[in-house]
């Protein structure tokens, strides 16, 4: 063959929209190998034999294709073969674009939660109905007296494990204080952490469904460790108000240290459950 019969790899490289390094790739993974590699120079040439390769291998590439399973289907050319790849990355697709789809609700909700956090009226008492939700939590007995918390991460942690990279994101863990010790107005120390799951979050852990509940809340500037006076202002309000407390809080740092390290934009909301006094 005549060396004007063949094309630079940069010609090649233009021709089919492919990277010089792709190609490069591509040789050392044998996945097509230049026609003639000039022993003086190094350069290397393509053919037009190789151009039907090439084309098929920027088809597969488009779809998404493993390079694996490109090899493999160059080597074994069949009709059976490349129906079967096909419908194999058609599920590949489908689940990909379910995952993108959870990945878009979520963002959707944290910039909501975002969004309340941010035009919420601070230190402002409200009542408010929280609808049903799942939780996963994990019992732990501990205090919070600075912004950096060993208990805490190591919880957070023991939450998370092994659950898919979309189920844990910013702002859906809390801490909560037990009805017990908010009736006994013991904010000193948390008895629990847990993790609120949105509806397309699967959670491969132990949860239960919280049922709606009638909240009194609160939100405020600052993190866990400012909570406890938020605490006490909540509790004599309900007192006030002839209210019962229902059942454990929910505090929420909703921006943190995970957004933000100006610690005067943190924001944190408390949920108390309430339910009307016995008389």
């Amino acid at each position: 063959m005549e060396k004007q019969e063949l094309f630079q790899i940069g010609r090649i490289a233009k021709l089919f929209q492919i990277s010089v390094s792709s190609l490069r790739h591509y040789e050392k993974i044998g996945l097509v190998k230049p026609e003639y590699i000039d022993s003086r120079t190094g350069y290397r040439y393509y053919s037009t034999r190789q151009f039907e390769c090439l084309n098929t291998i920027r088809y597969l590439r488009a779809l998404d294709m493993p390079l694996s399973q490109i090899i493999d289907f160059l080597e074994n050319r069949n009709i059976e073969k490349i129906q079967e790849m096909l419908c194999q990355q058609k599920e590949t697709v489908a689940r990909k674009q379910q995952e993108l789809e959870i990945i878009q609700r979520k963002i959707e909700n944290r910039l909501h939660q975002l969004q309340n956090a941010l035009l919420w009226e601070k230190e402002q008492i409200t009542m408010k109905e929280t609808p049903p939700r799942r939780i996963a939590w994990l019992r732990k007995d501990f205090s919070i007296d600075s912004y950096e918390n060993p208990d805490l991460e190591t919880s957070i942690l023991r939450l998370i494990q092994g659950q898919k990279d979309h189920v844990v994101f910013l702002g859906k863990v809390g801490v909560g204080i037990s009805k017990e010790q908010l009736m006994a107005g013991r904010y000193d120390r948390y008895n629990m952490v847990f993790l609120i799951l949105d509806s397309e979050d699967q959670y491969t852990g132990m949860w239960e469904e919280l049922p709606k509940e009638q909240c009194v809340t609160i939100c405020f500037c600052g993190s866990h460790k400012d909570a406890a006076g938020y605490y006490k202002k909540l509790t004599d309000y309900i007192e006030k108000q002839s209210l019962e407390i229902a059942g454990f809080s929910k505090e929420i740092t909703m921006i943190d240290f995970g957004l933000t390290s100006d610690t005067s934009q943190f924001v944190t909301e408390i949920q108390i459950p309430v339910k009307e006094a016995q008389s």
